[in-house]
This record gives structure tokens, C-alpha cells and sequence, in this order.
């Protein structure tokens, strides 16, 4: 029981429920936040600023978010 707990929570940790993606706001513009499936983090195109999700739970405290580069996000517009 315990293995099969720990593979739901591991699995959980890899997505984000589509709803909640939907009405998660970025802490710092108030604009919508995209899901980032190569990095498996929430993504604020608007100020370039990526926040972690930690076992399905996003960080959104601004002093986790991460600046974006500037060629990662040129190549993503192309």
C-alpha cells in the first residue's frame, strides 16, 4: 500500500490539475500563468519568470521564481 501511495505522489508531482492551472495568477503581474512541460513548471510569460511545482504543489512565492533567458524565450516566439 505504501509503494502504491508513494508511485500516486511522484506521478501526482509530474502535473498540474488543468483547473487549477487555469485560475493560478502569477504572484507578480497578476497574469496567467502557461504550464511548461520540459522544465514541469508554471511560466509567466509576461515578466519572463518561471515558478517551480514541488510534489504538485506550485511555488509561487516571488523569491522562488526563476528569471527566464532571454534565447530560451526567442526560440519559444519562432
Amino acid at each position: 500500500m505504501v509503494r502504491i501511495s508513494r508511485v500516486m505522489l511522484k506521478e501526482a508531482g509530474n502535473a498540474i490539475d488543468k483547473t487549477l492551472s487555469e485560475i493560478l495568477v502569477c504572484p507578480l503581474s497578476k497574469q496567467p500563468l502557461r504550464f511548461c512541460e520540459k522544465t514541469k513548471s508554471l511560466v509567466s510569460d509576461t515578466i519572463g519568470v518561471s515558478f517551480p511545482i514541488k510534489d504538485g504543489i506550485p511555488c509561487l512565492v516571488p523569491k522562488d521564481g526563476k528569471i527566464l533567458d532571454e534565447d530560451a524565450d526567442a526560440s519559444k516566439a519562432s
